[in-house]
């Protein structure tokens, strides 16, 4: 028993103990607890300030940022608005220099409107005075030379209308020349420096196309068995073959130059290809239209792209297309036509004008020519409604159709088209003409000035561009010289047709002879 309760009591000892123990080990892990918790707590602060540091940090670093861009925003606005103030000054002061420049003209025009009035105004005097003159002298010539009215003032008149001619002419001469003097001078300027710039080449008028052939047996396969592949391929292609004794070529003909491209295409394609039959000969035509048209699509492209004249219609680019295969006097149309551009639009520049909508309607000015062959009427006058049709501008319709007098025209633009159409036409090397219409044209030319009185003889030179005109010295004065040069050019101007400009000379030469014994 007694061991029993001192079993029982140590038990109670050891219990109170490891309580005890257990108690000072809990109390030891909440302090060691704490003071970790703690650590963790100001580590948890410092690692907040030093956030709160960064983030404060690279808020300014931000804002100085976003300061300096818009400090440098604000400076390339402010040398922008400098920039844009001083084209403004430049254009202003452009703007006061062409108002000066116009002031200048226009004191000009009112100064020549003034001298033109002075010149009528002393025009009328002499009027005045030739008629208290014809009175006078009809009394007198009535008195002394017993004639009757009627008689004496016939006399008198014709002498007073050759002496009237003669100071009118030269009047006339006077006013001409001073007033030409500085819009011929300035239309050289803007004329050659134009012209200066152009460097075409040109092309050789051809209704006939031919195709070389490696062997003269080639020419049998052509034709075929009782003629079937050459009918076959005139049927198919509407244009005539020619095979003759010509050695190793054959001749297509026809005056359609896009037919003919096609025949030309689909005859080489077959001879290199070797089989030649009716049903070979249509689809290999078939194919050379598909290609003829991819040209004509890409030349009439190329040309607005180079022309520089912006969008036109798909159809106008097609029809401009096909003047790539159309001649005129031995000259390319669609060369000619952005030779005409080119050149109108140089001319628009120097005037001030709208060089865009120049070279628009001179580019067009020829657009009929493309269907002139497949249907009745002029090239302007077909022209004019496909203008009309696909809505061009009413200066380009105008333009096409007064390029060749057809119609007046009502504005510059058209004016400019004209004059670079004659510039292109007449310079040389553009253009070849038969020899027979050479020979009309002069003879025409040598004629006109023939009928005029006093011309004693007149010689065409220069290929038809200048005519020489001899007179009688006795029948006609100096200033009636520049009268009578001016009635024959407008007499050519009325009667013939020509391109560029024909230069009318008038020579009067007085030759006295004597002999000394």
């Amino acid at each position: 028993m007694e061991h029993l309760w001192i079993a029982l009591l140590a038990g109670v000892v050891a219990f109170a103990a490891a309580w005890f123990l257990a108690r000072f080990a809990l109390k030891q892990q909440l302090a060691r607890s704490q003071a970790s918790a703690k650590d963790i707590l100001d580590n948890a602060h410092k690692d907040a300030d030093r956030q709160k540091h960064q983030i404060i940090v690279k808020a300014k670093e931000e804002w100085f940022r976003q300061r300096d861009e818009q400090e440098n925003k604000l400076k390339q606005r402010g040398r922008k608005a400098e920039e844009q103030e001083a084209r403004l000054e430049e254009r202003e002061k452009k703007l006061a220099r062409r108002e000066d420049t116009l002031k200048q003209r226009e004191q000009q025009i009112v100064q020549r409107e003034s001298e033109v009035e002075t010149h009528k105004l002393a025009l009328r005097t002499k009027d005045h005075e030739l008629e208290r003159l014809v009175a006078q002298q009809n009394l007198e010539l009535s008195k002394i030379t017993q004639l009757g009215v009627e008689d004496a003032k016939q006399l008198l008149m014709t002498n007073l209308r050759h002496e009237f001619n003669k100071e009118a002419a030269e009047l006339y001469k006077g006013i001409v020349d001073e007033s030409k003097a500085n819009a011929v001078r300035e239309a050289k300027r803007i004329l050659t420096m134009t012209i200066e710039r152009i460097a075409s080449e040109h092309a050789s008028e051809t209704a006939v196309s031919v195709v070389p052939i490696p062997s003269e047996e080639v020419k049998g396969r052509i034709i075929g068995r009782e003629g079937r592949n050459i009918k076959a391929f005139e049927q198919a292609t509407g244009v005539k073959v020619i095979v003759d004794d010509t050695p190793e070529a054959v001749v297509l003909s026809a005056f359609d130059p896009v037919k003919r491209e096609v025949a030309r295409l689909a005859l080489e394609k077959l001879i290199n290809n070797g089989k030649i039959h009716p049903q070979r000969v249509d689809e290999i035509v078939a194919q050379c239209e598909q290609e003829v048209d991819k040209q004509i699509w890409r030349a009439g492209n190329e040309s607005i792209a180079r022309v520089g004249v912006g969008k036109i219609h798909p159809e106008m680019i097609r029809l401009l297309g096909r003047l790539y295969f159309r001649s005129s006097y031995g000259q390319n149309v669609l060369s000619h036509s952005e030779e005409v551009a080119s050149i109108c639009g140089f001319m628009a520049a120097e005037l001030r004008l709208d060089v865009r909508m120049a070279k628009r309607a001179a580019l067009l000015h020829d657009i009929g020519k493309a269907i002139s062959q497949n249907q009745e009427g002029t090239h302007t006058q077909l022209g004019m409604e496909i203008g009309k049709k696909y809505n061009e501008d009413p200066i380009v319709i105008n333009a096409i159709g007064s390029h060749h007098e057809d119609i007046p025209a009502d504005n510059l633009i058209s004016l400019l088209v004209s004059a670079a159409d004659a510039i292109s036409g007449s310079r040389p090397g553009a253009r070849r003409d038969t020899l027979e219409g050479y020979i009309k044209r002069i003879d025409k030319l040598e004629k006109v000035a023939d009928s005029f009185e006093a011309v004693s003889k007149a010689y065409a030179i220069s290929a038809g561009r200048e005519v020489r005109v001899m007179v009688q010295p006795e029948k006609i004065s100096d200033a009636q010289a520049d009268l009578l040069a001016s009635d024959i050019a407008k007499r050519i101007q009325q009667e013939l047709e020509y391109p560029g400009q024909i230069k009318v000379t008038v020579l009067r030469e007085t030759r006295v002879t004597s002999y000394a014994n």
